[in-house]
């Protein structure tokens, strides 16, 4: 099973590559799904479908980097709630695919805001919470169909939320030094288990495999990086030294008083997935949140992307949480590229996704503007080159569940 592909032609439009210089009356084509072409002076191939887009601007479907769209769904209580298997405080082994509804009605909130692929994450309230996923945000019968990888990351929490929740049981960890602890002891079994395991394959011995540590192993070889919840500075320090310590690809998830390790950050060229950023400071690492924050780590050489953390934020926000970024200081290009090109690159999905260049998965937004202006909105949408998404008569209508069962 697999995305029902499409082909189309968009001409007329402002075409926005992202990873390269906008194209006036500019043209794509997507042929079973692919981009095939881009450009000012391209032919449309017979037989392909037209959209004449003139006015308006062409992007790259955007992502959402960190998010819960899924596995906390919307209205459905505790009974929707599968972020947190918060019933040890290293669950490697689980991973998020396995708890994802693509009926959540925040997939269809995602369309609305461009958003076209989004990582889906365990939860902060573990230490180690388990394997991520990158989908698509529509179209597939099964979310099997909508997965464009899960050899993506591994999602982990420092600070407030695991000491948090293990201090209420009257268990390990309870500090942020029991917190380094599990972190620590967790990566030293993995790297036994390894040496182990290899031994026993050298000899053509057998070997009991745990689900935990080889997901460890998979971080340690560089398969999956190290998405790493965490806010504040001193924290964040702590997230470098471990990374230094086992050797892993470390992305900072949130990083919202980054901006105070900025130059450390972008010397080791330690990237951030900023935000949410429409919130409250709600607990103690969060005082010296602020929007600017995520300009201001930019300006000093940071790779950044942007999240909503959703359902903290509805996920539709995200374009609107990098307006505001802009208006606080961030480049609008680095906007953009924080919503596409950036995560793609450093979460290991840009050989299908985050920019319009051919080769890559027709994932296309149709804006009425530019993406950036509050009062611009997104008109169609596109995935593998199908209208998922349009608005029509003061409405967002989207292709839906009965659609994809019956074609």
């Amino acid at each position: 099973m697999s995305l029902q592909r499409a082909s189309i032609a968009i001409v007329g439009a402002r075409v926005v590559p992202v990873a390269s210089e906008p194209v006036e009356n500019g043209t794509v084509i997507v042929r079973d799904g692919i981009i095939t072409a881009v450009g000012a002076d391209v032919a449309v191939p017979e037989g392909v479908p037209v959209v004449h887009a003139e006015g308006k601007w062409l992007l790259p479907g955007f992502i959402e980097a960190h998010g819960h769209v899924g596995i906390h769904e919307e209205g459905g209580g505790a009974a929707g709630n599968d972020t947190n298997e918060m019933t040890g405080p290293n669950t490697a082994g689980v991973r998020a695919i396995d708890g994802i509804d693509i009926d959540d009605e925040g997939f269809r909130d995602a369309l609305s805001g461009g958003i076209t692929s989004v990582i889906v994450k365990p939860g902060s309230g573990n230490v180690i919470g388990g394997r991520t996923v990158a989908i698509k945000t529509w179209g597939g019968r099964t979310i099997d169909e909508q997965v464009i990888t899960d050899a993506v990351s591994v999602k982990s929490a420092l600070g407030e939320n695991p000491k948090r929740v293990y201090g209420e049981k009257k268990q390990l960890p309870s500090t942020r030094l029991g917190v380094a602890y599990v972190l620590r002891q967790a990566f030293v079994d993995a790297q036994n288990y390894v040496a182990a395991r290899d031994a026993a394959a050298a000899k053509g011995e057998p070997f009991a495999r745990d689900l935990a540590k080889e997901t460890l192993a998979s971080v340690l070889s560089g398969e999956l990086a190290w998405d790493q919840h965490v806010h504040r500075h001193d924290d964040i320090a702590t997230a470098i030294r471990l990374a230094d310590e086992f050797g892993y690809r470390l992305v900072i998830n949130h990083g919202t008083d980054g901006a105070k390790l900025a130059d450390v950050l972008a010397e080791r060229d330690v990237p951030v997935i900023y935000g949410p950023m429409f919130t409250s400071r709600s607990k103690a690492e969060l005082k010296d949140r602020a929007i600017a924050n995520l300009g201001r780590l930019a300006a000093a050489g940071v790779r950044v992307a942007i999240t909503t953390d959703h359902p903290v934020v509805p996920i539709n926000f995200l374009v609107h949480q990098a307006s505001l970024a802009v208006k606080e200081g961030l480049d609008p290009e680095i906007a953009l590229r924080a919503l596409t090109v950036n995560p793609a690159s450093f979460l290991g999905l840009d050989s299908r996704v985050g920019a319009i260049r051919e080769g890559l998965d027709g994932d296309l937004v149709l804006w009425s503007s530019d993406p950036l202006d509050v009062m611009s909105r997104a008109e169609h949408v596109y995935i593998t080159g199908r209208e998922v998404y349009r608005w029509e008569d003061g409405r967002g209508v989207v292709s839906e569940r009965s659609e994809r069962f019956s074609a």
